[in-house]
């Protein structure tokens, strides 16, 4: 459970990665030798937290965290961060950076971005009419790649289609946008619908922060009948999903790739705290607590994914 007292602290570490400009990560295709790359001038509003889609999920955080808890000792602090990145210009320069490279963050920060204006449409947050342009562009891109990819992404880190087309389905039903969830529904029911027997002996890969089986099986879980997708589940998990229960071990939590595996353990607690097995949560999220702070390599982007697997349980939703 996302404690007030974990909530606060885990605010704190996403308040001070937004405002961190370096080390800074830069994913740009350069057009001309003079182009600009200062984080603070190309990003305006997600600068921060070492590369783009890690700034824009831990204002995601700070949302959730408001949306819990709007009177803790940190909402003020988080109104005046959210204030001072979530600017009307800052979020225009951001929607002029994704038009000039459409492929930019497809789909990982695309769905965080997403999932980032659900936070605030839900919560009725003053910004959500400044992220409302770029929401609107981002679900357009969103709902061309999804209808004119031929088959899914099932790596478990970013390139992962079933968590994107999941975050993005929140946001769909807070801003009522009937077309992405019809494209999102009928691209998974195409890539999805006739998987059996996941191969769970193939998990985890050193690079995974994603279970691709067990996001598979959350978003099918949110797009069919109860009934349907009981029979959809025994087929893919014929034998369960115990062999995915256990947190990954032996790993250097320093490392950037490694630190993966932290991530791994909080968006595998988030899975199985939806799915419904509580045990498995608990065990995996216990595991990946305990990284989320210390090396910079995690705590960059962590304590989003603690936020995510903490709160899923109280809100039911991405």
């Amino acid at each position: 459970m996302l404690t007030p007292e974990l909530a606060e602290r885990l605010a704190r570490v996403a308040l001070a990665n937004i405002e961190r400009e370096h080390p800074r990560r830069i994913d740009h295709q350069l057009r001309a030798a003079a182009d600009e790359l200062r984080p603070r001038v190309v990003h305006p509003a997600f600068f921060g937290a070492y590369d783009w889609h890690s700034a824009v999920h831990m204002h995601w955080a700070l949302l959730r965290v408001l949306r819990l808890y709007p009177a803790a000792r940190t909402a003020l602090e988080i109104a005046a961060a959210l204030d001072a990145h979530l600017t009307p210009a800052a979020l225009d320069a951001e929607l002029a950076y994704l038009k000039a490279h459409p492929s930019f963050e497809r789909p990982y920060g695309w769905a965080w971005a997403l999932l980032l204006q659900a936070e605030a449409l839900v919560l009725k947050a003053r910004w959500a009419r400044a992220l409302a342009p770029l929401a609107g562009h981002v679900s357009a891109c969103m709902i061309h790649f999804v209808a004119g990819a031929p088959y899914p992404v099932r790596a478990g880190s970013h390139g992962n289609t079933a968590f994107a087309c999941l975050l993005s389905l929140d946001y769909a039903r807070a801003a009522r946008d009937d077309a992405l969830e019809f494209a999102i529904r009928k691209a998974a029911r195409r890539w999805y619908l006739d998987d059996r027997d996941a191969p769970l002996a193939y998990e985890p890969s050193l690079d995974d922060f994603l279970s691709p089986t067990l996001v598979e099986a959350c978003l099918m879980m949110q797009l069919l009948e109860a009934a349907e997708f009981a029979a959809w589940l025994a087929r893919f998990f014929p034998r369960g999903w115990q062999a995915l229960a256990k947190p990954p071990s032996g790993y250097e939590h320093a490392d950037p790739k490694h630190s993966h595996l932290d991530g791994l353990c909080l968006s595998r607690a988030w899975c199985f705290a939806r799915l419904g097995d509580h045990g498995a949560a608990q065990a995996n999220l216990q595991a990946g607590l305990r990284h989320v702070t210390g090396d910079y390599a995690g705590e960059h982007w962590l304590a989003s994914f603690a936020v995510l697997a903490l709160s899923a349980a109280a809100l039911k939703t991405p």
